[in-house]
């Protein structure tokens, strides 16, 4: 546990790295593979790399130093924005992979 708090920092950076790559395949698997199995999976990747840990480590830091510090606020401020504007901008992105893949 103190080596997923010591790198908490980097751990986040690394979750958004792979959630927002697995969200970019999961468009690409849906518009330019025509993919309905391989775009669940990147649904599932999205959801595994993104809300869930990233929830968790919010969990294990207050848990672990008994307050609020600017790491909880961050992760309170990333799960907000995902599902408010991130959805927006999602659906922008999904519209964007659409037009970009239907005009080849």
């Amino acid at each position: 546990m103190n080596y997923i708090i010591e790198n908490k920092w980097l751990i986040l950076i690394c979750l958004e790295v792979l959630a927002w790559s697995s969200t970019f395949f999961m468009l690409y698997a849906r518009y330019g593979l025509n993919s309905s199995a391989l775009f669940k999976v990147g649904t599932v990747l999205t959801i595994l790399t993104g809300v869930i840990p990233q929830v968790t480590l919010g969990i294990v830091n207050f848990i672990s130093s008994r307050k609020i510090d600017l790491f909880t606020v961050i992760i309170v401020v990333l799960i907000i924005y995902g599902s408010t504007l991130g959805r927006k901008k999602i659906k922008q992105l999904d519209l964007w992979a659409k037009n970009k893949f239907q005009s080849q």
